[in-house]
């Protein structure tokens, strides 16, 4: 049996390839929308990418399963359980709990796993030439390495009310009837690892095993002695704030991602294509580092540094309706654009390499000793909820930064506005989505932490 782990660090999220080299043919679970690496993969290791499935209409991510199946003819999968309104609306073939298909001498098990959503399946492997007894559960966004996916996402960013405690309960029931049936040395995949906000305390190691979760998960000891209540307590406490693009991601993965198709490579602009293309309305996205833009903040443009964080940011900020003109070199450009794909971000017009002629103004931080002067200011504190609620300054506002683009109507023009985060690296991001709104933004120098030390 063949099988490779696919990681984004940006996202933290996970897809897999499981294959039969005696037939050549093999599975893609939970692919992103990128789908070169997968179609790179096969044809190096000589297999046919025969079937395509995920576990879930995901949030965080758009999903490259229906753009994985069009460009292979793979057969593509996608769970028909959850009920009328969590049925995929594109063309697929339906997975049931208990169906199992085989993909040559590899067989899966569908296992309905609901509570992070209802729809929601786990994948259970049997490499057949070595016995029928199962080797790897694929659990998506159920089972974590230490912890579970939270069912408080469609209530925070999908517009439900109160179907947390429905998903708890359900997640309370995967766990006793489906994950604890398994036998211990059953190893579990699952869809995020650390730093996802489909958790609150995913594990760093990339994978785990039915018995250790049942050693010592949080989370045993609750089915084990039957309280659903003090497991539903613990499990939607502390949740962090979700961005509210997930509600966009969830509506595109049921309806179906647009399909990319042969995409033709992303074209360099001129200073004059720049200008009748952002006078048209699209955005510049300056993907320098901070200081660079600090220094000189092209009008009008959002500050995503091309870092580890770019998908992240560029969800939490930027929506699809307003296409985007990158300032990034030409060895990155590429690279960037593919990445916004994640977040569904196609509409890149092109990129420029330089800001020089573009009209301009510096836009750097205050340092914490001045805040006093800023005195009738919004301090807009952009971290988390779980952040601020550890510490904050007195009087700030506290709105997580991947809700600010469909929250602009709730904040002052009238005012100025102070932007901080913990540290710096956040703030500068979302107080230049505020300046190109049009916003009256400062930002606080280091953040909350600059200013707690200069309270000392």
């Amino acid at each position: 049996m063949f099988f490779k782990r696919f990681y984004d660090e940006d996202l933290a999220q996970a897809s897999y390839m499981v294959g039969c080299q005696k037939t050549g043919e093999c599975l893609v679970i939970d692919p992103v929308r990128d789908i070169q690496q997968y179609l790179a993969e096969a044809e190096s290791q000589k297999l046919e990418i025969t079937h395509v499935t995920e576990t879930h209409i995901h949030a965080d991510y758009l999903s490259g399963s229906r753009e994985l199946a069009a460009q292979t003819g793979a057969k593509l999968l996608l769970s028909a359980e959850g009920g009328p309104g969590w049925l995929y609306r594109f063309e697929a073939a339906e997975l049931h709990c208990g169906d199992t298909f085989k993909v040559g001498n590899i067989k899966v098990e569908a296992r309905h796993t609901p509570g992070h959503t209802p729809e929601h399946l786990s994948f259970l492997v049997s490499d057949l030439p070595r016995g029928d007894l199962p080797v790897m559960l694929f659990s998506g966004d159920f089972v974590f390495v230490g912890d579970l996916g939270r069912p408080d996402l469609l209530d925070e960013a999908a517009g439900g009310v109160e179907t947390r405690f429905v998903g708890a309960a359900q997640m309370f029931r995967s766990l006793r009837d489906q994950f604890l049936t398994l036998p211990d040395y059953v190893q579990v995949w699952p869809a995020h690892g650390s730093g996802s906000a489909c958790g609150k305390s995913l594990g760093a190691v990339p994978a785990t095993t039915v018995g250790y979760e049942r050693a010592l998960s949080w989370w045993a000891g609750f089915v084990e002695k039957n309280d659903e209540q003090g497991f539903t307590a613990e499990l939607l406490s502390g949740q962090p704030d979700a961005p509210l693009y997930y509600g966009r991601m969830k509506a595109q993965n049921r309806d179906g991602p647009a399909l990319l198709g042969q995409v033709a490579p992303l074209a360099e602009l001129d200073l004059a294509d720049v200008t009748r293309k952002l006078q048209g309305g699209a955005r510049l996205l300056d993907t320098r580092p901070r200081e660079q833009h600090y220094a000189v903040a092209p009008v009008n443009s959002v500050n995503i540094p091309a870092g580890k964080t770019f998908e992240t940011w560029s969800g939490w900020l930027l929506t699809p309706e307003r296409p985007l003109v990158l300032l990034a070199s030409a060895a990155d450009a590429e690279s960037l654009r593919r990445r916004l794909w994640m977040v569904g971000l196609d509409e890149v017009q092109g990129f420029v390499q330089t800001a020089e002629h573009l009209p301009a103004a510096p836009a750097q931080p205050f340092a914490a000793s001045e805040l006093p002067q800023h005195g009738d200011a919004l301090i807009l504190d952009v971290r988390k909820k779980t952040e601020y609620d550890d510490g904050h300054i007195p009087g700030a506002r506290q709105l997580h930064a991947g809700r600010l683009p469909w929250t602009l109507g709730e904040l002052p023009r009238e005012r100025e506005i102070v932007v901080h985060c913990q540290s710096g690296a956040r703030s500068g991001a979302a107080a230049s989505l505020l300046r190109a709104e049009g916003f009256k933004v400062s930002e606080l120098a280091g953040g909350y932490e600059a200013w707690a030390r200069a309270q000392q």
